[in-house]
């Protein structure tokens, strides 16, 4: 298991490389950000005053290889946007996209795993159909439209929740349950495939002859092989939720790290987008890792060598 892990963290670093380069290009391709920065009564004696101050004017395997050298000394630039060192500020964010991600999980693993359980013990039935509807419906309810009925229910008509921001447990609640939805339809369509699949085996028969009661058929012989792809799916939306939560974040004002990115995507601040996709990167790969590791406490046969 040791070897395992050393062997993924040193796989992670040409996967670093590969990434840091595409989004150097893929940055330096959509844009000027001299003309972003400055006005449009700019001459073009300030054009180049400013290219040669951020060090544009260079050729671009050049800016390539001093964006490395500093990336190795965890120096992502100063966004112009902010005025701040860019990795700063992208680590700055990182607690509240972690602290609505996680909240989000707690919301859709709670709904998830009984709805779930249920639905596929119950196959065919009215409470099957019921829980197939709602996993449905929150799969097609965009995020942004969730997120708003929330806000006109609960914050407008109700005012039990604040409309927006973030401080207390109360401002987590909205944009928890509107990210959580999305990812609990999902969850519960996996656990209860899987379940199905689990439940017609040969070994639930047996457990099932023996006299065991039905609770602990499924709670312990049944439920824990069918955790493998629900691990996966949490794994994967986990991270998803960390970067990927623009929408809500936006209109819940949440300041993670998602907001953050759109707007140094719209203002092309360059060393914001490049130290956000690094960071993200390294989060999506160790979890994956942390992934494979749960994969062998869940099931020890499972050998990496």
């Amino acid at each position: 298991m040791g070897k395992y892990i050393v062997k993924s963290l040193l796989q992670m670093i040409p996967v670093l490389f590969l990434i840091s380069t595409i989004v150097f290009i893929l940055v330096h391709v959509t844009g000027d950000p001299v003309a972003l920065m400055l006005p449009e009564t700019a001459t073009e004696a300030d054009r180049a005053a400013l290219s040669q101050a951020l060090g544009l004017d260079k050729p671009l395997y050049i800016q390539f290889l001093v964006f490395l050298g500093n990336v190795l000394h965890g120096d992502f630039g100063r966004s112009f946007h902010y005025g701040q060192s860019a990795l700063p500020l992208v680590l700055e964010r990182l607690p509240a996209s972690f602290e609505l991600a996680f909240a989000a999980m707690v919301v859709a693993t709670v709904l998830a795993v009984p709805l779930g359980i249920i639905s596929a013990v119950k196959r065919n039935s009215f409470l099957d159909l019921f829980i197939s509807g709602i996993s449905v419906l929150g799969k097609a309810m965009p995020n942004f439209w969730t997120g708003i009925m929330l806000i006109l229910l609960f914050s407008v008509m109700l005012g039990v929740f604040p409309v927006s921001g973030r401080g207390g447990a109360e401002h987590l609640v909205l944009p928890a349950v509107t990210l959580g939805t999305a990812v609990m339809a999902q969850m519960t369509r996996l656990i209860r495939s899987s379940m199905l699949e689990i439940l017609n085996q040969d070994y639930i028969r047996t457990a099932r002859s023996k006299g065991l009661l039905e609770r602990v058929v499924i709670f312990t012989h049944a439920f824990r092989n069918g955790l493998i792809p629900v691990v996966t799916i949490m794994s994967l939306q986990f991270t998803s939720l960390i970067g990927g939560t623009l929408i809500t974040e936006t209109v819940f004002s949440w300041p993670g790290l998602g907001q953050l990115l759109v707007t140094a995507v719209n203002t092309h601040d360059m060393a914001i987008v490049q130290a956000a996709v690094f960071i993200i990167a390294i989060l999506v790969i160790l979890s994956n890792l942390l992934t494979d590791l749960i994969y062998r406490i869940l099931d020890p046969r499972i050998k990496y060598s």
